[in-house]
């Protein structure tokens, strides 16, 4: 895999010709950049696209035409290059991604004051969730996830040997979560519509577990391990028209189950606003998968169970809002939390549906 050979350098003083939105990502230090870049001609404007966990992404205007530029928060570089060799690698298949240009030293990572960035070429294209995808897109979709794990596995490190899987939730330590939010919930004043369907929600998941504990799966269950995107949803995804045009954001590329992965992917792609799922879309999607991969009916069983578990015992989204002070996902909440009760419900079907 390719290594950076970028040293960092010091501060430069601020950049001229920059034109930025406001934002609390730092603006990137431009003229640095662009003098590993020969290509790029002068800047003519560098707008945040994009700021996650992960990275802050930037459309950055210059006289040769649009790029991404991408700021990696976590600065791994060992990591950062392994995702970049991944997309190299896949794109030389056929897979739509989205691959770094390498600078004038060849190196696809680039060390600006302790703080790492890659330049990838703009792509024009739109986000698609379930809902605007028709069953035979949504077969075309489980195919190319299929495609994404296949080619995974010509292009990386063998994931022999790796352990992809982590032990299923402990209903305890949700108990103990479903106090501690419910205690935050409770205390707000004023409160609102979020913090009344918070308390309703946490009320409800803690009867679901009482009576589903023993369902927890057991260790060992997980399904095959292999190389993945780690992030498959909508967002990650743009399409030109009815097409894929580019698989994004790998930051999250590991070994994990990776029917998983499938599953996991599928319950956002295709969750309606009352947490229902498209199950006809699911099932085009999933037979789709399995007949890329080869992936058999009991492998997807354990996925849809190991997935729905993970979902009874997610409150990802009220911690981020009650313990981090963090809204940003708020508007996921009605949906992603009634899909845990509607999925418990309709567990068969939602079975049926992944490995009929």
């Amino acid at each position: 895999m390719p290594r950076s050979s970028v040293s960092a350098e010091p501060a430069e003083p601020a950049e001229p010709v920059v034109v930025s939105r406001e934002t609390s990502a730092p603006t990137p230090p431009l003229g640095s950049l662009l003098r590993r870049y020969a290509f790029l001609g002068e800047p003519v404007s560098c707008e945040p696209v994009a700021q996650g966990l992960l990275n802050h992404g930037f459309r950055l205007a210059t006289t040769r035409g649009d790029y991404f530029l991408k700021h990696h928060l976590d600065g791994d570089r060992t990591a950062i290059a392994r995702q970049h060799g991944a997309t190299q690698r896949l794109a030389a298949l056929g897979v739509p991604v989205a691959p770094p240009l390498p600078g004038a030293d060849g190196d696809t990572v680039a060390v600006v004051d302790g703080r790492c960035y890659a330049l990838h070429p703009w792509i024009d294209g739109s986000h698609r969730d379930g809902a605007q995808l028709t069953e035979a897109e949504s077969l075309r979709l489980g195919a190319l996830l299929g495609v994404v794990h296949t080619c995974l596995d010509q292009v990386m490190e063998s994931a022999a040997g790796r352990d992809g899987g982590e032990l299923s939730a402990d209903p305890r330590d949700s108990f103990e979560t479903i106090d501690e939010l419910l205690l935050l919930a409770r205390r707000r004043h004023p409160r609102d519509a979020f913090d009344v369907l918070a308390e309703h929600r946490l009320l409800e998941r803690r009867t679901l577990l009482e009576r589903h504990a023993h369902r927890r799966p057991p260790a060992g269950a997980e399904p095959t391990a292999g190389w993945v995107h780690g992030d498959f949803h909508p967002l990650n995804l743009l399409y030109r028209g009815a097409e894929p045009a580019a698989i994004v954001d790998w930051d999250r590329l590991a070994v994990q189950p990776r029917a998983e992965e499938a599953v996991r992917a599928a319950a956002i792609f295709f969750v309606r606003p009352d947490g229902e799922l498209e199950l006809a879309k699911a099932r085009a999607y999933a037979r789709a998968y399995r007949r890329t991969t080869g992936a058999g009916k009991a492998e997807l069983a354990a996925a849809v169970h190991r997935v729905w578990w993970e979902r009874l015992n997610d409150f990802w989204i009220l911690r981020w809002r009650y313990q981090l002070h963090d809204r940003r996902a708020d508007p996921q909440f009605p949906a992603a939390s009634a899909l845990a009760v509607w999925w418990t419900k309709e567990y068969e079907a939602v079975l049926d549906a992944f490995a009929s």
